[in-house]
C-alpha cells in the first residue's frame, strides 16, 4: 500500500446493518476520494462478501480478520480489556502510524475509551471532547462538548473553545470563527461559575480568538455564532433537543398537509423548496463527530446511518487529516499555560 495515500483505519462491523452499509460508504467515499487507501477490521467472510460488490474499492482495501466485534450494550470498562474487536484493532492501527484517522459507526462510550487510551490526550489538554458540525439558518457552525465529559471546569471549556476555534477554521473553513459558551443568559453575571472561569480564561490566551460572550441555546440556529461550547450534559441535551425538534416540526407539517385538500393540491408549486430544505437539514451531511483533543483523528459516524452518511463520516475525517488538524492544536497550545490562567480566573470569579 503506497505511503503516498491517506490511510483510513475503518471498524467493519459497528453500527446497524453492518458491514454492509460501512462497505458500501466506503465505495461511495473512494469514488470521490480515490486517493484514499482503507485498513478495514472485522469479519473477513462478511466484508469480502460486501466488497464484490464494488471492484474497484477491493484495489484500495486490506481486510484485517477479527474474531470479536464491539456491541451497543458493551460497557467502556470492558472493551478496553478486549484487544481482539474490530473497532480495538481499528483505533490500534492510528497509534501505530498506519492509518492517520479512524472511523466507527459502532458503541460511542467504547471508541471514546478505546480512543483516549491507546492514543492519549494531547499534551495541555485535560480532557477529549465530542465535536460536530451543524446547521443553521446561513449555514454551518461547530459544537462541541456534545457528550464526553458530563461536568466540565472552567479550564475544560476554555479547552474546548481553543479546540472548536481550530476545527472551525479547518473544517468549515473560517478565517475568524465567531466562539461563544452556551449559557442560560447574555447578561455576564448568569449562569454556573464554570462558564464565568471559562470566559475568563479565553479573553486571556493571547490566541486573537474572536470571543463574542455568552449564547442562549434559542439563538444557536440564528448564526449568531461559529462556534458553541458547552460541557457534555448540556451539549447533549441541545444537541437531541434541536434533532427532535426538527422531526416534530416535519412531522406535524406531513400531518396537515394529510388533513387538507388545498396543500395537497398545492405540492407540486412547493417541491423545490422541500428539496431545498431538506438538502439542508439532511443529517447524513453533518454525520461524523470527531474526538478532539487526543494524539490522532477517531471520528465516530452515527450507528443507524446509511451507505452515503457513512461516506461524509469518512470524507470529514479525510478533510482533517489533510489539514493535518491535531499539529495545528498541538501549536496552538504550544506557549499557553491554561492551568496558570485557570488559577487567575479562579481568584477573581470566586
Amino acid at each position: 500500500m503506497s505511503t503516498n495515500n491517506l490511510v483510513m483505519s475503518i471498524d467493519a462491523m459497528g453500527g446497524d446493518n453492518s458491514p454492509k452499509v460501512v462497505i458500501e460508504g466506503l465505495s461511495l467515499a473512494h469514488k470521490r476520494n480515490p486517493d484514499i487507501r482503507f485498513l478495514v477490521y472485522g469479519d473477513e467472510k462478511k466484508v469480502t462478501e460486501e466488497m464484490e460488490k464494488f471492484p474497484s474499492l477491493k484495489e484500495v482495501c486490506q481486510v484485517f480478520h477479527t474474531e470479536e466485534f464491539v456491541h451497543n450494550e458493551d460497557k467502556p470498562s470492558h472493551v478496553i480489556r478486549n484487544r481482539a474487536t474490530s473497532m480495538y484493532q481499528a483505533v490500534e492501527a492510528v497509534k501505530k502510524g498506519e492509518a492517520q484517522a479512524v472511523v466507527s459507526a459502532g458503541n460511542t462510550g467504547a471508541l471514546m475509551a478505546i480512543s483516549k487510551m491507546l492514543l492519549k490526550t494531547i499534551q495541555k489538554i485535560h480532557r477529549p471532547a465530542i465535536i460536530s458540525i451543524m446547521p443553521h439558518q446561513n449555514g454551518k457552525y461547530v459544537m462541541l462538548d456534545l457528550g464526553a465529559n458530563t461536568e466540565c471546569s472552567g479550564i475544560n471549556l476554555a479547552e474546548f473553545a481553543i479546540m472548536g476555534n481550530i476545527f472551525a477554521k479547518h473544517a468549515l473553513g473560517f478565517e475568524n470563527p465567531r466562539v461563544a459558551l452556551m449559557n442560560i443568559g447574555a447578561e455576564e453575571m448568569k449562569g454556573k461559575d464554570e462558564i464565568h472561569v471559562a470566559a475568563h480564561i479565553i479573553k486571556n490566551t493571547h490566541l486573537n480568538m474572536n470571543f463574542i460572550g455568552y449564547i442562549e441555546p434559542h439563538d444557536i440556529p440564528k448564526d449568531k455564532a461559529d462556534v458553541v461550547v458547552a460541557d457534555g450534559f448540556s451539549g447533549n441535551i441541545a444537541l437531541k433537543t434541536i434533532e427532535g425538534t426538527f422531526v416534530l416540526i416535519m412531522r406535524m407539517f406531513k400531518e396537515v398537509i394529510k388533513k387538507s385538500f388545498l396543500a395537497k393540491l398545492g405540492i407540486p408549486f412547493m417541491l423545490g423548496a422541500m428539496k431545498k430544505l431538506k438538502s439542508k437539514m439532511d443529517p447524513r451531511l453533518y454525520n461524523g463527530a470527531m474526538f478532539v483533543g487526543l494524539n490522532g483523528l477517531s471520528v465516530k459516524s452515527h450507528g443507524g446511518t446509511d451507505a452515503f452518511g457513512f461516506s461524509i463520516a469518512v470524507e470529514n475525517a479525510a478533510k482533517l487529516v489533510r489539514k493535518d488538524f491535531v499539529s495545528a492544536i498541538r501549536k496552538e497550545l504550544e506557549n499557553i499555560d491554561l492551568d496558570e490562567l485557570s488559577q487567575e480566573a479562579c481568584y477573581e470569579v470566586y
